[in-house]
């Protein structure tokens, strides 16, 4: 198979393993690969410390620290991204509706109309509040506002979305509110009629968590007893004590339940009839006041801060995507030198320097491309570093015995030398590679990013995962058949069968 190296590492690398090689069929000598035992070794502990510098984990900063500084760089980031797309990938009809909606960002800063969700489970009366508010309470204030219901939620046919720093991913947490509206919200009303459900629990917490300003609403109060409700109002208060503060739990009455009233006449006659109470509102409208009055513009400041982050993250998945059918095509050509390499070389420890070499010139080119620039030393060390986490993870030993095991099945295969090594080199150097995608796909997007510290237990976990999912008998088998035919054209392997 004819490859064209052109990278000095490569060119370094694998000529250095032949080289070995040769001195080694020469003299017999172990003193070389001893040598070499030294250097690896130095060179995973340079990983291990390398790797041990911890990431910088990006946090949201809390509601109350968002100022319009905060939010002006959150939409400068945000054009930054979607910049970086439109260079990478012209003409994507994304890319313009992006930017579009990056520009609006501006003008949202200054907004003046506050827009309120109402969302909860299904017959907690979320529509007659909103009636009611728009009724007696909006009419009194002097600034605009919008109020909008979400879909139920927790029903089979509720459109939901799940939280933008999930997209892409699965996951077992319950999801937000409707169509969007979780993002677009300065302030969620959460509708109860009673103790909180833990999957009513978890998406206040998530609501917390994204930075949105929840009040909890305990509607429906007049159903219990007075001492009852009370009780039901304090757990309320009690649970969320350490997500929002008890004057952003209320207890309401937005639709109370006719009673029967009864009076009592000088001559002894007695009239019966029901009778509506006023809708019982007053705590609850009297603390948005207060949130209006005072959080306002901290209110708008968030949403914006929010949205900013949404749309950067929307452009992040494009963006990734677009790297992605780049580097596919480039982790393909590293992995077939890597099986040629390692095919043509009986002596299984320069197999892992040549493949060493051959995974470090991968980083620096997948690096380039997710705009994350290594040296060439640190290029060794990541190389370094993921096959010392592939050998203690026992990727190594697994793959190779599984790969050995398909090749069984095809004799001709089997007794050519080397088989088993240049498809297992070329399986980890696939392995490597789509690890790597993973792991800068999950960082921050960065124009100028340098030397960017990996994070040794994330790298560990991306590795795990992206084995497990390489690990599919009809992948192993398909590869290896196309690995096969790189390393060993049917020529040869009608000449083997002949002999």
């Amino acid at each position: 198979m004819a490859v064209n190296l052109r990278r000095p590492v490569l060119v370094g690398g694998v000529g250095l393993s032949l080289s070995l090689w040769m001195l080694q069929s020469l003299h017999h000598s172990v003193l070389h690969l001893g040598e070499l035992g030294i250097l690896g070794a130095l060179a995973v502990g340079t990983g291990f410390w390398w790797f041990g510098r911890t990431a910088k984990e990006t946090k949201l900063p809390e509601m109350g620290k968002i100022d319009r500084e905060t939010v002006e760089s959150a939409i400068a980031q945000a054009q930054a991204v979607i910049t970086q797309l439109e260079t990478e990938a012209e003409g994507r009809v994304t890319n313009a509706k992006l930017r579009e909606q990056v520009g609006q960002l501006l003008a949202e800063i200054d907004r003046q109309e506050i827009h309120l969700a109402v969302t909860g489970g299904k017959a907690v009366g979320k529509t007659t509040l909103i009636q009611v508010l728009k009724s007696n309470w909006v009419p009194q204030q002097q600034q605009k506002l919008d109020l909008q219901e979400t879909p139920a939620l927790f029903t089979a046919t509720d459109l939901t979305i799940q939280p933008s720093s999930l997209k892409g991913k699965v996951s077992d947490s319950p999801p937000l509110l409707g169509e969007g509206l979780e993002e677009r919200s300065d302030l969620v009303l959460f509708v109860t009629n009673g103790d909180l459900t833990d999957p009513e629990y978890q998406i206040l917490k998530q609501l917390v968590r994204a930075n949105h300003r929840p009040v909890l609403v305990f509607n429906k109060q007049d159903q219990y007893l007075p001492e009852e409700g009370a009780t039901v109002l304090q757990q309320l208060r009690q649970r969320m004590l350490s997500m929002m503060m008890a004057e952003d739990v209320v207890a309401i009455a937005a639709s109370p339940s006719p009673i029967k009233v009864r009076q009592h006449s000088s001559d002894g006659s007695v009239q019966e009839w029901m009778e509506t109470p006023a809708p019982d509102m007053s705590v609850l409208t009297g603390r948005l006041s207060e949130i209006l009055a005072q959080e306002s513009q901290q209110l708008v400041w968030t949403t914006t801060f929010r949205t900013a982050g949404a749309l950067k993250a929307e452009a992040k998945t494009a963006l990734n995507e677009v790297r992605r059918d780049r580097a596919l095509p480039l982790i393909e050509q590293f992995q077939w030198i890597a099986a040629a390499t390692a095919f043509a070389n009986p002596v299984p420890a320069l197999d892992l320097l040549a493949t060493a070499a051959i995974n470090a010139q991968m980083v620096i080119d997948l690096g380039a491309m997710y705009q994350q620039k290594f040296s060439l030393q640190q290029a060794q060390t990541v190389a370094g570093t993921m096959g010392s986490l592939m050998l203690k993870l026992g990727l190594v030993e697994l793959s190779t015995q599984t790969i050995g095991g398909i090749l069984k099945g095809n004799a001709i295969t089997f007794v050519a030398g080397g088989a088993v090594q240049g498809v297992s080199a070329a399986y980890l150097t696939r392995l490597a590679g789509m690890c790597l995608i993973e792991y800068f796909q999950a960082q921050e997007a960065s124009i100028t990013a340098e030397g960017h510290p990996f994070n040794i237990d994330q790298l560990k976990e991306t590795l795990q995962r992206v084995f497990q999912q390489n690990q599919r008998t009809a992948f192993l088998q398909s590869f290896v058949k196309q690995a096969v035919g790189r390393i060993l054209p049917e020529s040869q392997q009608g000449a083997i069968a002949g002999s």
